[in-house]
């Protein structure tokens, strides 16, 4: 008999008795048939099983997330599974998850927190889990299923009150927008069907076209899509888009047409704001019908980048947002979003501000947590934020909160793999990136990521080739600096003309971004044009007068050192100072700035 550390899972059948006084024989089957179903995710995380009972189970682990994580997947099994049984044959089970030092005597264990497990999962939502304060504090941060506080509770038996965290699977685990209070709902979008204007025989297409988009835009996490049969009941009749917004309930339409010539065809598509008819965005596409299906495929990734951030945009400028002081925490989101989308250092300080009000008053906002890790390395990046570890560290725990919170969002994913991989996590990095494009194939935003992550280990021509798409399929988000990134990877190639074209877009953009204007110094001075080298020095360091190349390079965090060591040969060509020079009493001294 020993004591080790464990985790304790406990499960029962609700309603056993019930069910059993019904039909014995069918009940014990039909549960005998669940527990085969589940046995393996058991020890996919490392269970065991320490003891069966008549209408559940006794589970032990080594890792407390492992058995919060075992916890929800078998109960979502369980969800699928009762899903296709008629409603007197239901068998939900509530689970119960604590940790801490049990004894241990052959196969059974014992001790207080093993009774505290049993008796948790009579606090367990139906086919959810109860989990405890412990075991929530212990895990929290690297389960990805969200869990919520059901406060303090008396638990039969046990002396002190505990405090509970739950999950159900009927509450997803990223709340949908549909299900919010009224202070979160935010945009609602109908997409009509394209009309076709070409021959009938065509309609396939045009009606190929707007499912795919609804479903492409439905990816994303910031507003709610209407169904196809929420919109396509419009399709052929004449109605005003108010009258039918009116009738969806849609903030945003989207509507367009798709014409058909020989082998050529185009596809016209525009947002509206149906209650006063503004037309917020219009895109128009010609393309050659050498393959529908990859047709279809390349115009709904475009159009779908294309009208999210316009999306983001038209909710975040909203008229009226700002005329009261009395705003929940989506209106302080909302109105930090309007000014990040000014791209000013003033504006950046207000977005940052307001983000942080937004999560004070709702910390499970994951959106206002993605954004806030966004803008804070963003400002790094520009020079308007000084670069600290306290930083980097408060945007990387944004960033793993905002995963946790909303596991379904490729931008949150994005935002993680973005800092992984300036941070020098590199294989974190590429996980993330890959799972955010996983999660939606049609966010050139995680695709351009998926790009910073082969950017940081060297795979430019990789990194080139997905910038390069992000670019021509959206280009209007400034979550993303892709012109940037593009003259990087040019230049770690040795390819300084084109790195130069870059810069000078980047810089169009923003004329003061520190790394791009650092960049084209050395570009410049690796072209040997040394006259242009030395003005655009002068002029970098006239907007950041403390910057030494030895200060610059250690937001540089690349995998190959020979890269690092060839963009910092770049700089000193160009003038940069190495290090600065301070003057004291006794003399000259290095500083370490």
């Amino acid at each position: 008999m020993h004591r080790r550390l464990a985790a304790i899972l406990c499960a029962d059948v609700a309603g056993y008795s019930r069910m059993m006084g019904a039909d014995e024989a069918g009940t014990h089957a039909a549960f005998k048939a669940h527990r085969a179903a589940i046995f393996p995710i058991i020890l996919n995380h490392g269970g065991r099983i320490v003891k069966n009972t008549g209408d559940g189970f006794l589970l032990e682990f080594p890792s407390v997330v492992g058995a919060i994580e075992a916890a929800v997947e078998m109960q979502r099994l369980m969800a699928e599974r009762n899903a296709q049984l008629p409603a007197d044959r239901v068998m939900k089970f509530r689970m119960g998850v604590h940790m801490g030092d049990v004894i241990a005597d052959e196969d059974e264990v014992f001790g207080d927190d093993v009774n505290i497990a049993v008796r948790l999962e009579s606090a367990a939502p139906q086919g959810g889990v109860a989990v405890s304060e412990k075991a929530y504090l212990e895990a929290g941060k690297h389960v990805s299923a969200v869990l919520v506080s059901a406060g303090s509770q008396h638990l039969k038996n046990i002396g002190e009150p505990i405090n509970v965290w739950t999950w159900q699977p009927d509450v997803p685990d990223r709340a949908d927008l549909a299900d919010l209070p009224p202070q979160y709902k935010t945009a609602i979008v109908g997409v009509l069907p394209f009309v076709n204007l070409a021959d009938r025989a065509d309609d396939y297409f045009a009606d190929g076209l707007t499912e795919d988009l609804i479903h492409a835009l439905s990816l994303q996490s910031f507003y709610r899509v209407l169904s196809r049969s929420a919109t396509f009941a419009f399709k052929s009749r004449q109605l005003s888009a108010r009258l039918i917004a009116r009738e969806i309930d849609a903030t945003y339409l989207i509507q367009g047409s798709v014409r058909r010539a020989g082998s050529k065809v185009r596809v016209v598509a525009e947002l509206i704001a149906p209650e006063n008819g503004a037309q917020l965005w219009t895109g128009r596409y010609d393309r050659d019908m050498d393959d529908l299906f990859a047709l279809q495929d390349e115009l709904t990734t475009s159009l779908s980048a294309a009208l999210a951030p316009e999306i983001f945009r038209a909710e975040a400028s909203a008229p009226g947002r700002a005329a009261t002081t009395d705003l929940t925490a989506w209106d302080r989101f909302l109105r930090g979003l309007s000014h990040y989308y000014l791209q000013t250092k003033p504006d950046f300080e207000a977005s940052i501000a307001l983000f942080r009000e937004a999560i004070a008053l709702d910390p499970s906002l994951a959106i206002a947590r993605a954004y806030l890790a966004t803008i804070m390395i963003q400002g790094i990046q520009y020079g308007w934020i000084k670069s600290t570890h306290e930083l980097w560290g408060e945007a990387m725990e944004l960033a793993e909160s905002s995963v946790r919170l909303d596991p379904r969002s490729s931008f949150a994913y994005s935002i993680l793999a973005f800092i992984h991989a300036m941070d020098g996590a590199h294989d974190a990095a590429m996980e993330a990136g890959r799972r955010a494009v996983e999660l939606n194939p049609y966010d050139m935003g995680a695709r351009g990521v998926l790009g910073c992550c082969h950017l940081a280990i060297g795979e430019h021509k990789q990194a080139i080739e997905l910038f390069s798409t992000a670019v021509q399929r959206g280009n209007s988000d400034p979550r993303y600096q892709w012109a940037a990134m593009l003259a990087f990877s040019h230049y770690l190639l040795g390819q300084y003309d084109a790195a130069l074209s870059w810069t000078r877009e980047a810089l169009y953009f923003n004329p003061n971004h520190l790394q791009v204007l650092a960049l084209r110094a050395a570009v410049l001075a690796q072209l040997g044009r040394s006259e242009e080298a030395a003005k655009a020095t002068q002029i970098l360091l006239k907007a950041y007068p403390g910057l030494t190349v030895e200060k610059h390079l250690r937001n540089f965090r690349w995998r190959e050192l020979t890269e690092v060591a060839h963009y910092r040969e770049g700089l000193l060509k160009a003038g940069v100072p190495s290090t600065r020079l301070t003057l004291v009493e006794n003399g000259w001294r290095k500083a370490n700035s």
